[in-house]
């Protein structure tokens, strides 16, 4: 493939490349806001100037609590742009996961709102100034706030001189996802690995122009690397809608002229289930594009008449995004039983549990070599250890075939992760919060299907005195974010074991299906 665009190290110098090419251009629409490039480039040199000012330096990190909107996206290029990292923050996460999330990754800057859904956040950001040792400033972010710390500048030639020093090899953005001991770790992407996957996702799926509509959660590769960065890369227009509603986001796409509808699953479930949906004109749609979990058949005939023109990809964050993509078709059987070809750049192999290539047509975890996998993970050297084979390629965990037509299929995986909505849900994470509750004294969480969410997880719990579910999920709620809330609790006298004493997962799973799903 040819690419369209210039080859940048870094993803702002697109939009240096484009507020110089097209100035007046719009690049971001936030509510009434409509920032042009020339704006938003402007408002990024600020924004890294006030960095500076502050005492950032090279490999800082900078987090960013807040919705999607400008604030997200200017922090975000300022802090790259200086040789920073950046750190997402979601506003969805309780005070004691944006506690340990920030105790991780320790901050310099931490840039969060007054009020997040109505609700004053100063118990979050008290619980973040706790944890950040190294913190040298919280910027609030609400507009006269954050506007104030935009005056706060160094001289021209101290900016151009720290970005100078910069190298596309360098760290550029933690992302946390957590494994399979509840911890979650900081995934390490670089500034070439963005830029890089930004433009070959413009080669693989083209439109013109390229208008997106943004409202996934800003720590999340969705929202930061699948959209975000590849608009920026080819001089698109992104909406941002704070808060995602169904209808709300059918309008916007109506009103912007919005060309690649993209989302997970049970987002396309929820809009195209509206008794209204057809309504709204999504005749400037190009391209429809799914990821995070399989779509069901009958949704993606509904689609097609929308749009003969659909896409679907196979990824994660600790390979930037995706490693393979479906491109543009209207064939139903690729789009349900494939994740399609490798990116290029992306090699892939199928192993078995001994390590060894599995032989063609047979299941096998996905291993892959490519720039755009992680640097390693943040102050975990034994985790990145054995992230990699011997010979290092990343394990990721997930098992696959590859079909005779060369595309890959996904079949299931070999951790006990599962994905509720497109989002990773990792079972000893939500353990580890059950077990802290002092009726509790053993848990143990396993998935099921969910028409609308992919999956759910079903937690059974061993206590020592009968405690309403309603009771356990309402703590859930004060400890983890929504969607990593168990969708059933259930009370058992003793776990299943297995003869090494570990608890029976397996057999817990049968009874979950059996019990929710028949």
């Amino acid at each position: 493939m040819t690419s369209t665009i210039p080859t940048f190290p870094y993803i702002s110098d697109y939009l240096n490349y484009w507020a110089g090419n097209m100035p007046e251009a719009e690049a971001v629409v936030i509510n009434d806001r409509r920032l042009s490039y020339a704006e938003l480039e402007a408002a990024v040199n600020q924004c890294a100037n006030a960095l500076l000012a502050a005492g950032v330096k090279k490999g800082d990190r900078v987090a960013t609590l807040s919705a999607p909107n400008a604030v997200y996206f200017i922090t975000f290029l300022a802090s790259t742009t200086i040789g920073a990292i950046w750190v997402g923050l979601n506003p969805r996460y309780q005070t004691s996961e944006l506690a340990y999330v920030v105790g991780d990754a320790q901050p310099a800057v931490i840039f969060a709102p007054s009020v997040i859904d109505g609700h004053s956040c100063q118990a979050e950001v008290d619980g973040m100034r706790e944890a950040a040792n190294c913190l040298k400033r919280i910027v609030c972010t609400d507009p006269a706030d954050f506007d104030a710390f935009l005056q706060s500048t160094v001289d021209t030639d101290t900016l151009v001189s720290v970005r100078s020093m910069r190298s596309p090899e360098d760290a550029a953005v933690l992302v946390y996802t957590s494994g399979s001991t509840g911890s979650p770790k900081g995934a390490i992407l670089s500034q070439q690995a963005i830029a890089a996957f930004s433009r070959r996702q413009i080669d693989a799926w083209p439109v013109s122009p390229m208008r997106v509509l943004n409202y996934f959660p800003i720590n999340h590769v969705g929202c930061l690397i699948d959209v975000s960065t590849p608009c920026l890369a080819a001089g698109g227009l992104m909406v941002l809608l704070e808060e995602f509603d169904p209808e709300t986001a059918l309008a916007l796409m109506a009103r912007e002229k919005i060309t690649i509808w993209g989302s997970v699953p049970s987002v396309f479930t929820m809009q195209l289930s509206l008794p209204n949906f057809d309504r709204y004109d999504l005749s400037s749609v190009q391209l429809i594009v799914w990821g995070g979990a399989a779509m069901p058949l009958e949704t993606i005939k509904r689609l097609k008449s929308v749009c003969p023109r659909l896409a679907t990809n196979y990824g994660m964050s600790e390979t930037t995004s995706a490693m393979t993509f479906v491109a543009p078709t209207d064939s139903e059987e690729v789009l349900a039983n494939s994740v399609g070809f490798p990116f290029h750049g992306v090699t892939l192999r199928l192993t078995n549990e001994a390590g060894s290539v599995v032989a063609e047509g047979e299941v096998g975890e996905i291993e892959t070599v490519s720039e755009y996998v992680t640097l390693g993970y943040w102050n975990r050297p034994e985790a990145t250890r054995t992230a990699f084979s011997a010979d290092g390629w990343f394990k990721t965990g997930d098992l696959a075939v590859r079909r005779p037509d060369g595309r890959y299929r996904i079949v299931g995986r070999c951790k006990e992760m599962y994905k509720s909505g497109g989002y990773n849900v990792y079972p000893r994470e939500i353990e580890n919060v059950l077990e802290q509750h002092p009726a509790i004294t053993a848990a143990a969480v396993v998935s099921i299907p969910d028409p609308l969410w992919q999956e759910v997880g079903v937690a059974y719990v061993a206590t020592q005195t009968d405690t309403a579910a309603e009771e356990l999920i309402g703590y859930c709620r004060t400890q983890l974010a929504n969607y990593k809330i168990p969708k059933h609790i259930v009370q058992v006298d003793a776990m299943p074991l297995l003869p090494i004493g570990k608890i029976d997962k397996v057999s817990l799973r049968k009874r979950a299906e059996a019990e929710f799903t028949a």
